[in-house]
């Protein structure tokens, strides 16, 4: 068996706003110790329970923040940012499954640091199934033939892989309060949890299905600001929705769509606001 684990960071335990998953903050260094901490128990449940490899892919920001020298030496570990398929690099069709861990709830929605990609979108529509980057990266799973198996992060990010992936295994390691505040669990606890849920996820492997997406998907991504639009539909192949600020992409099959999402929004971010 083999096991793909996408790592974010706004989900891990403990971490409430910015401070913690900005690494020009103070209490960076700090988050990156824990959230290293979850990957390894991740992985360690896995190896337990017969996985024979493990790919951990860092997945936040510039993609650089687990700590290769504390993973778990059995691990191998993709860091580092402009990676084709980004927080599912190196996903294809012979892995068993996949898990998210340190998942946050998508844009508008109520979870700590709730967001999709950028601030600059507020929905993404993969023809008419609003996504956030859990939805969009479980779509890409299901192109290669592999199921979601866990997702570990808020509760509002559970909540929405409940909603999305039948059967799924959660793991909610705090609750918001606010979008920048939580009731959480202590991190040892929460990597307890963590290899439980792992360890169960393992064993349902068989009940869960890939999440399939539409065959040549119309993906829209809706922006805040009409400007991060213009500069999204400089894209060749996407236009703006009159009276809106969608961005519309009609994409050949959902990785497609999923390249073209993040070129999307890497033009976006380059709007002035001033």
């Amino acid at each position: 068996m083999k096991l793909f684990v996408s790592v974010d960071m706004e989900g891990i335990t403990g971490l409430p706003d910015e401070t913690f998953v900005d690494s020009h903050r103070h209490n960076y260094e700090r988050a990156r110790r824990i959230m290293t901490e979850e990957a390894n128990a991740i992985a360690s449940s896995a190896f337990e329970k017969g996985v024979q490899e493990v790919l951990v892919n860092d997945s936040h920001s510039k993609m650089n923040n687990l700590l290769v020298e504390e993973m778990h030496p059995d691990v191998e570990l993709i860091t580092g940012e402009v990676k084709p398929l980004s927080m599912v690099q190196s996903l294809d069709e012979t892995y068993t499954g996949v898990v998210f861990a340190g998942y946050h709830a998508r844009a508008g929605q109520p979870g700590v640091m709730s967001h999709t990609m950028i601030f600059g979108v507020r929905n993404i529509f993969i023809n008419d199934v609003v996504v956030g980057e859990l939805g969009f990266n479980a779509y890409v799973a299901g192109h290669f033939g592999v199921p979601v198996l866990m997702v570990a992060g808020d509760d509002g990010a559970c909540k929405e892989a409940e909603e999305l992936i039948p059967g799924v295994v959660t793991a909610a390691v705090k609750k918001s309060i606010s979008r920048s505040s939580v009731r959480t669990l202590h991190p040892k606890k929460a990597q307890v949890l963590l290899k439980e849920k792992m360890a169960e996820a393992l064993e349902k492997r068989g009940e869960i299905k890939p999440l399939k997406a539409p065959d040549n998907p119309v993906m829209r991504i809706e922006f805040t600001n009409y400007g991060e639009a213009e500069w999204a539909a400089m894209m060749p192949g996407c236009v703006i929705e009159e009276g809106t600020t969608i961005v519309r992409y009609e994409a050949k099959d959902i990785v497609e769509a999923y390249r073209a999402m993040l070129v999307m929004t890497e033009l976006a971010m380059q709007t002035k606001f001033c």
